[in-house]
């Protein structure tokens, strides 16, 4: 029994595909949009920030004579989903115009009709504002008992996105993804020499798809002390000897390189050459599938959408396919892309791998990187 708000979107949804379909749609697909976000952050003993903000906007994407279109806006009443599905329909006719003969097709896929949203124990939002930063401030006042530390920083960062998913294939998915993420760290300064040590992990520190018991799960205050004086002691540590050596990568330098140096490459549009944005093109083109040895045979990537608490971790991806898992890398040879509905079958696939995300109502979903995993071996560290 669908909720009064869920009613309502069902209505709108319906129009927007129907109005999309009258003006010469083949395919046409409308996602609503509902966020909320918090973040907090601490720097040098003062609050630096605590923001509240909340979005609500659609997007339409269309397939009309072979070409994309896509249009998208904030007003989410029944006159502006008339006129922002129409525009759409207009943008894929002048599209089809410039594809030169390239015809969009997309690889089939079940219309699910359903519900889906992020395990949490503890809602983020419904913490006080005042503990979150008592938190912080505590972290802070940890890390600035050495005079050698010159920045102190802490910060924390709440999401969730509601998203009404609508295509003419006749799938209609509500689902809620709920992300938390906490962070710290201590920048040390002197004799010339800047160093930095961040906890649990640098670049917004830990980020997962878990409610406020990511926060409470995590001995933050317990680490501060360590975490100030390792950035102390890499002021006057001596450097690490140079010359061709063997690395030991710990978890998170390890994650970083298995998103660059596999994960985008192995981005289909890249492969294609319809995505080239940050990450470049890729070197895995389609010939190398099956043949690459990318490492020995112990190295297994798994991309896994699936995968408890992880960023990538959802029900559906923005095309209505779901979650799913599969080899990238297996026992070191290259096997597998990230794909969406539009290219699987330029690599022989009958279905997308469920890789299609937006940042956002006002932006087109393209392939993103899902959860991406080496896997353990049958030998310990030891």
């Amino acid at each position: 029994q669908d909720g009064p708000i869920t009613a309502a979107m069902r209505h709108l949804t319906a129009f927007a595909l129907e109005t999309a379909r009258l003006r010469g749609a083949t395919y046409a697909d409308i996602r609503v949009v509902e966020s909320k976000a918090e973040s907090l952050a601490v720097r040098n003993g003062r609050i630096g920030s605590v923001l509240e903000s909340e979005t609500l906007g659609f997007g339409v994407r269309v397939i009309c004579q072979g070409a994309w279109g896509f249009a998208s806006s904030s007003d989410v009443t029944k006159s502006e989903i008339q006129r922002v599905a129409a525009l759409a329909v207009e943008i894929a006719k002048s599209s089809a115009r410039l594809s030169a003969g390239r015809r969009v097709r997309l690889a089939p896929q079940p219309a699910y009709q359903t519900t889906w949203s992020t395990p949490y124990l503890l809602d983020p939002f419904s913490v006080p504002t005042s503990e979150k930063l008592d938190l912080l401030l505590a972290i802070d006042k940890t890390q600035r008992r050495s005079p050698k530390i010159s920045v102190a920083y802490s910060e924390m960062q709440f999401e969730r996105e509601r998203t009404w998913l609508a295509t003419s294939e006749g799938a209609f998915i509500d689902q809620t993804l709920l992300k938390s993420g906490v962070g710290y760290s201590a920048t040390a300064v002197g004799k010339g020499e800047t160093q930095i040590r961040s906890y649990p992990a640098s670049h917004g520190g830990q980020n997962s798809t878990m409610g406020y018991e990511l926060v409470k799960s995590l001995p933050l205050l317990e680490n501060a002390e360590r975490i100030r004086e390792e950035a102390v002691a890499l002021l006057t540590a001596k450097p690490c000897p140079s010359g061709k050596k063997d690395l030991i990568l710990d978890g998170s330098q390890l994650a970083l390189q298995i998103h660059e140096s596999c994960g985008h490459p192995s981005e289909l549009d890249r492969v294609l050459g319809m995505e080239a944005n940050f990450a470049g093109t890729s070197f895995l083109t389609r010939e190398k599938r099956g043949k690459l040895r990318y490492g020995s045979p112990r190295v297994n990537l798994i991309a896994d959408t699936n995968l408890p608490t992880g960023l990538g971790t959802r029900g559906f991806d923005d095309e209505g396919v779901p979650a799913q898992r599969w080899h990238i890398v297996k026992d070191g040879r290259f096997v597998g892309y990230l794909t969406n509905r539009e290219v699987a079958h330029a690599i022989g696939e009958e279905r997308s791998r469920g890789c299609c995300r937006a940042d956002g109502w006002q932006n087109l979903p393209m392939i993103r990187i899902p959860n991406l995993s080496l896997m353990p071996g049958d030998r310990d560290l030891d």
